[in-house]
Order: structure tokens, then sequence, then C-alpha cells
């Protein structure tokens, strides 16, 4: 099962080469919602493995974002201890259109600004 959440990236860290077949990018995204009158602002901490660990490198710190990722859960025993592991790892980031739009000075087209279509034939030959 996959989720998706949008936020603003605070944070971005190195690759992490953890061994030589594992390799991991954190990242975190600053959430705020409104409840009752009341603000609450999340910190959630992500990460990126293997090939993924680029997806981040063209979002810039402030920028809204939509992350989709998975939750993952793991079991490490050790000396007879257990210890249970939540990742939240993310598979695709996108940059919030809104946010771009807003940054630029042009606004977005609308339906009066496609072409009207014509009663002429199209010479094309495909």
């Amino acid at each position: 099962m996959s989720f998706e959440i949008t936020g603003k990236l605070i944070e971005k860290y190195n690759t992490i080469q953890v061994n030589d077949r594992f390799k991991k990018r954190e990242f975190v995204l600053e959430r705020t919602e409104s409840n009752g009158g009341m603000e609450f602002t999340d910190h959630i901490k992500f990460q990126l493995t293997q090939d993924r660990c680029n997806l981040v490198e063209n979002v810039g710190l402030n920028d809204e974002v939509k992350v989709s990722f998975n939750i993952r859960g793991n079991k490490w025993e050790r000396d007879g201890k257990v210890n249970y592991f939540t990742n939240l790892d993310a598979w695709r980031i996108e940059k919030n259109l809104n946010q771009q739009s807003n940054n630029d000075s042009t606004p977005p087209p609308s339906l009066d600004d496609m072409p009207t279509p014509s009663d002429e034939p199209d010479d094309l030959p495909f």
C-alpha cells in the first residue's frame, strides 16, 4: 500500500553507503495542520534507497513537494533483545505545481487560451 503527503522540504542529507549493497538518503518534510483553531506542525523524516537517492537532488529547501511513499517495518534481534523499526520509504517526489505557478508571473492557461477549431481541412500529411 502506498501513501502521499504534501509538505515543505526543510532538510536533505547526503547519501550514506551503509554497506557494499545498500545506500540511503534521508530528508525531512514540515507539515502544518489546523485543528480546532490550533495549529500543529509535524516534522516527518523519509528515506530514499538505492537508485532513488537522487530523487531529492533537484528539489530546493523550502520547496513545497508531494511525496509518494510506502511504510516498511523491520524486526531486529541481537543478544536476546528485540527491536522494531519503521521506515517511510519514498519512491517519488514532485514539486508542488501551484508553488511553481505562483513564482512565475505568467498566469496558468485557461480554456479561453485554447485555439478555436477551424473548418478548414488540415493539410498535414499525417
